[in-house]
């Protein structure tokens, strides 16, 4: 059972860094601006790890269009499909469930 969520603002450029590449941090994966702390999960989202693709970054666009593409890792969800909005809500109860929401995305300037 994931902790309390809570809604410590980390800057873009400091969530960059937990992406797996610097083994004294824990890698994290942001969704809709909630980031979840995945790393517990190593086998799934550390280098060269299938999912690794999402880590360091907000990857609402990619969970949504269900895509694995580097480019889709944005934020920006205003593309998506109603189809694919509900996929990316399905995406975040899953992280929700499984793993501890430790803070939220917040602009570098």
């Amino acid at each position: 059972m994931p902790a309390p969520a809570k809604d410590t603002p980390i800057k873009v450029s400091e969530l960059a860094k937990h992406d797996g590449s610097d083994p004294s941090l824990p890698i994290y994966v942001a969704i809709k601006g909630d980031i979840f702390d995945v790393t517990a999960n190593k086998d799934a989202y550390g280098p060269g790890a299938g999912y690794n693709v999402f880590t360091g970054k907000d990857a609402s666009k990619a969970l949504g269009k269900s895509s694995l593409k580097p480019e889709d890792c944005i934020a920006d969800i205003s593309e998506l499909t109603e189809k694919e909005l509900q996929t990316l809500d399905q995406w975040h109860a899953f992280f929700a469930k499984k793993y501890d929401i430790i803070g939220k995305v917040v602009p570098d300037n």
